[in-house]
């Protein structure tokens, strides 16, 4: 899990974040075990935003990747921030079980997409 933390950390380095100032990195593990990156993307018009988790499922899927492990997000601040709602539905799209892993300055959370997203909307998922 160190090594996960570490590429989500670095990943943060790279983010883009002129408007909020706010560095976030996520590290996606697959079940093949290839490891994605992304940080956010800001954009002047705050709805053009790309945040770390769905640029590094994105990078992902788009190399062929479908399936998951889990996923470390690295929050560069004091407090912990778990993904916004539009990450949580893109990441219930491929996993219904992800591990996924915070880590603030100061604080870490250890849960699973389906604990932060229950009862996720789905057109290929049985409800029953």
């Amino acid at each position: 899990m160190k090594k996960l933390i570490d590429y989500a950390k670095d990943a943060a380095k790279m983010a883009y974040a002129p408007y909020s100032q706010f560095a976030v990195g996520a590290a996606l593990e697959s079940t093949s075990g290839r490891i994605f990156t992304g940080c956010n993307v800001e954009n002047a018009s705050y709805g053009l935003t790309n945040c770390a988790e769905r640029t590094a499922i994105f990078k992902a899927v788009s190399e062929g990747e479908r399936t998951f492990r889990r996923m470390a997000i690295w929050v560069d601040s004091d407090t912990l921030f778990t993904p916004c709602g539009a990450c949580r539905q893109v990441i219930s799209e491929f996993s219904d079980d992800l591990e996924i892993i915070i880590y603030s300055r100061n604080e870490e959370l250890h849960t699973t997409i389906a604990e932060l997203l229950p009862h996720s909307f789905s057109l290929h998922k049985d409800h029953s």
